[in-house]
């Protein structure tokens, strides 16, 4: 187990700005930052991070908390393998207590197929660096292709020798189980027939190794690629799909690039893993590849967190090119910049880069990189000249390509482009455009009826679905005592309360009388006049947390706060915090919730968030008390008297705290 003064240092020195700029790219947004959802496909940020309270609140998706829970979230890790990724990032030493044997069993699946993996990782470089076939075999593959120790170092690239099964066996000796070997594609698995043995084989035996890594850099499956002259086997093999490697969501080299990308805000696109390592050791590092496999939506997200500009390298084969050209209207469908560069035929990147310097290389890309639409235009309207049926399912398939930009402007300036290059007059693709425009309207109203046709036949109005509810109002209030706490618990404010005293005739009157105390003893005393608890448990737990630490220190640090806190508690407090631009919770005043504005003071909204709280309770127990004369279908002479003092109550705190004394209350 990770110690104790491990954990705090890892809070105390990691900066979640740093740590979240590492995979969202972040901008400057007054005294805070501002990024694209990493969770949710957004085209508009409502990603927001906040450097002085060291926390981080995703709008989009409802997620949020410190610099360990976005880890978590958003690389599925463990909280030990979070504190473990942030320790390895700020070069904090791990110390550790002797871990139990009970606690070892618990480490989950997905922890051991990350472990194996690391293993496997590991032992392809050992074998690679450090033994005769490596260095004969593999070694001699990697000279050949001209990379340098420092780039095989930068891509952890290994060898597999070629036996059966020779990574198997040492994996097994180190302890690794054989089911996560299998799990993790790296072993496969085979019964014997007429019998109960196994046989295990190495799935990449005889190949150099091509490690895939996360945005974090953990790693999540391999290309291996064989290096004999077999045709039955393929030339290049990755790991099967599995809880840690999907591919379609992964993209080779993000991890080495992702940096890159966000500086020079482009990123560059390949097809394997070579041209990727080759444009890396060159100079130019902000390079990914899809590794083979189609682009899909998930991995142009994976790139819009960094960038909003995509450069796509084609080799010179022109049969290729028309070929991979159709799949890249999905980048523009998500918003993205795209350009597209192709090198000299019988040139691809790899080659390209490695017989050129770092300043050629950056020279002839920037160019050579032409706008996707004015490349597709020219290039579709060569294989139509003299062709009218050809040219004019040419304009249509470039229209289509236009009409998936998301941005009106950019639409527009490739329709003038695209009537250019083609020889047609703008109304006829403005018109075809918008006829696009009217099918997609009317599909998507089509299928929006549908879909509110299904749910209707669906639904079955009880409370607990949700028909008809109204707001929790109890829940928002005691939530409206936690934020007081949290954004004003330290200050001290003028406090003015009524009380009953007896003057020198022995009257009882209204006493007027100030006093000067902290927030957060004014609110502790008011709940505890009226024996007032929450009924939201994780609030009635924060509060109560919140009363200690303000009795034992005076103030709240909010980032130390966080780390007492659970899961659940902790998103509630984030929630809280960064909401403290809408704190006036828009909402509340249509239902005569009395919330802070710039001409309220601090005790006056202390004073009126209790005086709320005290009559939401007051109404729940005369609701209490119908209910109960509803069950008997009568009504006792003490009910009567406690539903009379109860609306008198009421009646003098709506008074007394200038509240309406109609106000509406909802459950």
């Amino acid at each position: 187990m990770i110690s104790k003064s491990t954990i705090d240092k890892v809070f105390e020195i990691s900066r979640v700005e740093e740590v979240i700029g590492d995979f969202v790219q972040l901008k400057k947004s007054g005294s805070n930052y501002k990024g694209l959802s990493p969770f949710t496909d957004e085209r508009t940020p409502s990603f927001m991070v906040s450097p002085v309270k060291q926390i981080w609140k995703d709008f989009s998706s409802g997620k949020g908390g410190n610099v360990v829970a976005f880890v978590m979230e958003h690389e599925h890790y463990t909280y030990p393998e979070a504190i473990r990724y942030l320790a390895r990032k700020y070069n904090i030493e791990i110390e550790e207590t002797e871990q139990s044997e009970e606690s070892k069993e618990k480490t989950n699946e997905r922890e051991s197929m990350y472990l194996v993996s690391e293993f496997a990782q590991d032992y392809f470089q050992d074998i690679l660096k450090n033994t005769e076939p490596g260095k004969a075999i593999g070694g001699t593959y990697f000279i050949e292709r001209g990379f340098t120790e420092k780039t095989i170092e930068t891509f952890k690239l290994g060898y597999c020798l070629d036996q059966w099964d020779g990574f198997t066996k040492a994996a097994i000796l180190k302890g690794y189980k054989l089911e996560f070997l299998e799990k993790t594609g790296l072993t496969i698995v085979k019964e014997k027939q007429g019998g109960e043995q196994k046989r295990m084989f190495d799935r990449f035996k005889g190949r150099v190794m091509f490690p895939i890594h996360s945005l974090s850099g953990r790693v999540l499956g391999f290309g291996g690629r064989i290096l004999t002259s077999d045709k039955r086997a393929a030339k290049y093999l990755n790991s099967p799909e599995s809880d840690i490697y999907h591919k379609s969501k992964v993209l080779y080299g993000i991890y080495q690039a992702k940096q890159t990308i966000a500086k020079e805000d482009n990123c560059y696109l390949v097809e394997g893993y070579t041209d990727v390592i080759q444009f890396h050791q060159t100079g130019v590092e902000n390079v990914v590849s899809s590794s083979g496999t189609a682009l899909t939506s998930e991995q142009i997200r994976l790139i819009s967190r960094l960038t909003k500009n995509i450069t796509v390298l084609f080799d010179g084969d022109q049969a290729g090119i028309r070929a991979s050209i159709r799949g890249i209207d999905l980048i523009l469908e998500q918003g993205m910049n795209v350009k597209i560069c192709t090198f000299p035929e019988g040139e691809d990147p790899d080659s390209f880069a490695k017989s050129h310097s770092e300043s050629e290389l950056k020279e002839f890309l920037e160019e050579n990189a032409t706008d996707f639409i004015q490349f597709k235009a020219s290039l579709l309207a060569k294989d139509s000249q003299n062709d009218p049926i050809k040219k004019a399912e040419t304009i249509r398939d470039i229209i289509n390509s236009i009409f998936k930009i998301p941005d009106r402007i950019q639409q527009e300036v490739y329709i003038q482009e695209c009537a250019r290059i083609m020889d047609i007059s703008e109304a006829v693709l403005y018109s075809t455009l918008a006829q696009m425009g009217r099918k997609e309207v009317a599909d998507a109203d089509r299928d929006y009826r549908k879909q509110r046709q299904q749910e209707t036949m669906n639904v079955v109005k009880t409370p607990q679905d949700g028909v008809g509810r109204k707001i929790n109002l109890l829940d928002e209030l005691e939530k409206n005592i936690i934020a007081i706490l949290l954004f004003y618990g330290s200050l001290e404010e003028k406090f003015s309360d009524t009380v009953l005293q007896e003057n020198e005739e022995g009257e009882v009157i209204e006493q007027d009388v100030h006093m000067d105390l902290k927030v957060y003893e004014k609110v502790f005393l008011e709940l505890q006049a009226d024996e007032i608890e929450f009924t939201n448990t994780a609030f009635h737990e924060i509060y109560t947390s919140l009363i200690e630490i303000y009795n034992r220190e005076g103030d709240i640090q909010v980032d130390k706060f966080q780390q007492l806190l659970t899961q659940e508690q902790s998103k509630l407090v984030v929630d809280i915090l960064m909401n403290e631009e809408k704190y006036s919770l828009s909402n509340w005043e249509s239902k005569d919730i009395l919330v802070k504005t710039k001409e309220m003071s601090v005790g006056l909204l202390v004073f009126q968030t209790i005086a709320m709280l005290r009559l939401k309770l007051l109404n729940n127990l005369v609701d209490q008390v119908h209910t109960e004369i509803g069950a008997n279908n009568n009504a006792t002479a003490q009910q009567l008297e406690d539903i009379k003092n109860y609306w008198e109550l009421r009646k003098m705190l709506s008074y007394k705290f200038g509240l309406v004394t109609n106000t509406t209350f909802y459950s």
